[in-house]
């Protein structure tokens, strides 16, 4: 039977392209998401199916697995790639929008494993979840949106850990810069205060990162697909920087160069 795999956050971006690697590699992809346009786009183009759904939501993500298990029959792998940010300092952010970031970053992660572990059980499947370089690093005004990556890849860890002896797999991926919508728009917003255009900001932030340039949405997705494939079947727990090497910098040295 053909593995069925379902990747929250399918409609852009990395959820996007890992829908499109998964799918070149057999799978039956079923995306969800908030908004159900560029949803029925993606899939529309790999021949799978929508279901529309906020992660953060209890019932809906579980509706959306439901979904896809009753299409596919099964389901061999869950990509969790819906995300969100709001830039602020401990002391300049809100509440609500501090809450609004764990609820989709992290929250919905839990929500969404813990609707699919059963089925995921049962064909010994994978979750890959991701991340960010910010849930490994800390950036300037990011309190909440690295506070929740962080604690991504610890729900992840704990995942595999758990459920790693009756078969199921857990890993993350950390991505730096990534050509993506989101990433488009942080970086005109740095273009505006630089003075600069969209690709003099890309290269400004990543001049210190050793590829010297920031990431595709492909790129990225290749790397979910196979921590998602039997291709990476002894690795479990791990955390991925698919960062270009930004990680692995000693800032502190940076002034020798």
């Amino acid at each position: 039977m053909t593995p069925g795999a379902l990747i929250t956050g399918g409609g852009s971006g990395i959820g996007a392209a890992a829908a499109r690697a998964l799918a070149v590699r057999g799978y039956d992809v079923c995306v969800t998401g908030r908004r159900a346009a560029p949803l029925r786009a993606v899939a529309d183009e790999l021949g799978g199916i929508v279901a529309v759904a906020d992660t953060a939501d209890p019932a809906a993500i579980a509706g959306a697995v439901e979904t896809a298990v009753k299409h596919f029959g099964r389901l061999d792998a869950l990509v969790c790639s819906a995300g969100t940010g709001a830039a602020g300092t401990v002391t300049e952010q809100t509440l609500e929008r501090w809450n609004e970031v764990l609820a989709t970053n992290l929250t919905g992660v839990f929500l969404a494993c813990q609707a699919a572990l059963p089925h995921l059980l049962n064909t010994q499947g994978t979750v890959v979840t991701v991340s960010s370089l910010a849930g490994l690093r800390a950036g300037p005004a990011s309190a909440a949106y690295a506070a929740s990556k962080a604690g991504l890849i610890m729900l992840t860890r704990s995942i595999a850990v758990d459920y790693g002896p009756r078969g199921v797999r857990a890993n993350c991926v950390c991505p730096g810069w990534i050509r993506t919508a989101m990433a488009d728009g942080e970086m005109d917003d740095l273009a505006q205060r630089s003075g600069g255009e969209r690709e003099t900001a890309y290269a400004l932030a990543t001049e210190s990162v050793p590829s010297r340039r920031p990431g595709t949405s492909a790129e990225a997705g290749e790397a979910v697909a196979w921590l998602a494939s039997p291709a990476s079947s002894y690795v479990n727990g791990a955390v991925l920087a698919l960062d270009g090497g930004a990680s692995v910098v000693d800032v502190a040295t940076l002034a020798f160069a």
